[in-house]
């Protein structure tokens, strides 16, 4: 399980257009790792909406918000689109089934997705907050701007 100071692991990863992203393309920011079950949900859904809505506000504080799940690219784009997701990306973590989200510690291996967490990363990698939450709820990202405002 990752902790607040620990190293955060590194990963390459393909967002919802197909392009490879690694956390490591971003020394130099803050980066929020936004865990969430399951793409086409209630409570996803109205997580990657609210990241995409302060998208500006975190980049202010310069932070870049990042969501994960286990769904396949495909999925990812048709369900960005649908919520129409013009700034985040969305990342997917379909194969090896899981593996980033094992890494931090949020894997949830007997339902075969991840905890609803976020990760924040300083700009040095180190993991500067961590935050699990109720699968059925949605983050408090007002939490995570005051915590931004506050280093």
């Amino acid at each position: 399980m990752v902790e607040v100071g620990d190293k955060a692991p590194d990963f390459a990863l393909k967002d919802q257009d197909g392009n490879i992203v690694k956390l490591s393309d971003y020394k130099g920011k803050k980066i929020l790792l936004s865990f969430h079950p399951l793409a086409f949900t209630k409570f996803c859904n109205e997580q990657m909406k609210q990241l995409n809505e302060k998208f500006d506000k975190l980049t202010e504080l310069n932070t870049i918000a990042i969501g994960i799940s286990v769904d396949p690219v495909p999925a990812k784009k048709a369900w960005s689109e649908q919520l129409g997701l013009d700034k985040l990306k969305i990342l997917s973590d379909f194969w090896p089934h899981g593996k980033i989200a094992e890494s931090y510690g949020v894997f949830r291996g007997e339902d075969g997705f991840s905890e609803r967490a976020n990760f924040v990363v300083d700009e040095n990698g180190i993991v500067i907050l961590k935050k699990i939450y109720e699968i059925r709820s949605v983050p408090d990202l007002e939490e995570v701007l005051s915590f931004l405002r506050n280093k």
